[in-house]
């Protein structure tokens, strides 16, 4: 429930304030605005008000929201209006530049929300990244798929596609993104180039998880019940030296050599508090004993830059321009369909899922400056039905001097909103197929 609450407030503060750049707008031209609605209406509302010529209301479909303009065809689909003669208040009444102001003023307060908290928690709780120089001081650690692409264990991912990125989490996404990877191998310099084909495998097999830091240590954190590692004896800091007499170093190598004992039996070196103790196990069909190894603390490699007010404005605004940036760059991937990038887009459902289970204000904020760009880029698209699409015919307009007629801006209108509620049918739908299969598993 609290992360569904965490989504719903997210998109509350999103959507709210995406409209009101378009109320504000509309108002600033004498537009009359109609309805103001969080969350869609369709049939009927859960609460509405009438408030001057406006109609505030609720609706009971938490798929984004909208406010009703007088004089323009939009999400209502409502053309009765459009047949009668302009009136001053009217949208189709103002001149292009006024109505183009208008359709990108929920954009606009997108990226300004995502400025302003990007300004606040930098000047507050600092900026925050995880350190891809701390994170990979013993190499880095590559699942199944990220080796089978070319990366090897203790690798050190130097740039990708010739620039060097700080941030860890922002480095497995570059990498993801790009073509050519530059790692230091063995006091070498190599060069990984990415397929389409093979990113599509990473995506969808280990994600971002397809590379991690490289544990020095093995320790058991915890123990699968009857599993074999249950049944050998190992507990809960116990440290695994050695593997049939054979002492390793790092824990991805131990996965490595465990692997190729699948149903075999096998003995263990263990630390356990100051005593060396020797435990037998079989090793399961896949490969595994069934523990879970201790995850370094994030402490361990987050950095953390303490900005002054005056330094947090402009890290903002690049910070907001270059999530600007990471955004194109993943519709460009969805558009490449060897990648397979398209079957992971998530609708809010997915997402919600995505959130952390306890109430984090720190997170919630920075999600939201996040979501608030992604909301930004998303309505830029040209696209009938979204603002980008508005927007495009009214450029047009005002270069060519032609405005679209009422008829062809009413069939250009619906044929968006199909497209838009197809995707939102099949991204929500696989989100729920996979949310009913994960509680039935």
């Amino acid at each position: 429930m609290i992360q569904v609450a965490q989504i719903l407030f997210i998109l509350s503060v999103l959507v709210i304030l995406h409209e009101f750049g378009h109320y504000i707008t509309a108002k600033m031209f004498k537009v009359r605005v109609e309805k103001f609605y969080l969350f869609m209406d369709a049939g009927f509302s859960l609460v509405k008000k009438k408030i001057g010529e406006t109609e505030w209301g609720i609706g009971w479909l938490p798929l984004g929201g909208y406010v009703k303009l007088s004089g323009m065809i939009d999400e209502s689909m409502d053309t009765e209006q459009m047949n009668e003669e302009p009136q001053p208040w009217e949208f189709r009444s103002k001149p292009a530049w006024q109505r183009l102001i208008i359709m990108l003023g929920g954009i606009i307060v997108n990226v300004i929300l995502a400025w302003l908290i990007f300004t606040i928690m930098y000047a507050t709780v600092g900026q925050k990244f995880i350190s891809t120089a701390k994170i990979q001081e013993n190499g880095l650690a590559f699942g199944e798929v990220g080796q089978k692409a070319g990366f090897r264990n203790g690798d050190k991912i130097l740039s990708v596609d010739g620039k060097h990125q700080p941030s860890f989490n922002r480095m497995t996404l570059d990498v993801l993104l790009g073509d050519k990877v530059q790692v230091e191998r063995n006091g070498s310099i190599v060069d990984v180039i990415l397929t389409d084909e093979m990113k599509g495998e990473i995506i969808s097999k280990e994600g971002k998880e397809f590379v991690g830091p490289r544990f020095s240590n093995t320790v058991v954190d915890s123990v699968v019940p009857k599993s074999a590692a249950d049944i050998a004896g190992l507990k809960k800091g116990d440290k695994i030296k050695a593997l049939n007499g054979n002492a390793f170093r790092y824990y991805d190598e131990f996965k490595e050599r465990i692997s190729k004992h699948k149903n075999d039996s096998i003995s263990l070196s263990v630390l356990r508090g100051t005593q060396m103790v020797e435990l037998k196990a079989k090793v399961d069909k896949e490969g595994k004993l069934g523990f879970i190894n201790k995850a370094l603390d994030k402490l361990d490699y987050e950095v953390n830059n303490k900005l002054s007010f005056g330094q947090a404005v402009p890290a903002a605004v690049k910070e907001s321009w270059s999530l600007l940036v990471y955004n194109v760059k993943q519709f460009k991937l969805i558009l490449r369909p060897k990648t397979e990038a398209y079957k992971h887009v998530q609708s809010p459902i997915g997402i919600a899922r995505r959130l952390p289970d306890t109430w984090n204000w720190e997170f919630i904020w920075n999600f939201t400056a996040l979501f608030s760009i992604g909301l930004a880029f998303m309505n830029l698209l040209p696209i009938p039905g979204l603002d980008g699409g508005h927007a495009l015919f009214t450029i047009v307009e005002m270069i060519t001097g032609k405005k679209l007629s009422d008829k062809a801006a009413g069939y250009v209108q619906t044929f968006g909103m199909i497209i838009l509620l197809t995707l939102m049918a099949l991204t929500f739908g696989k989100d729920i197929y996979q949310l009913v299969v994960d509680k039935l598993l």
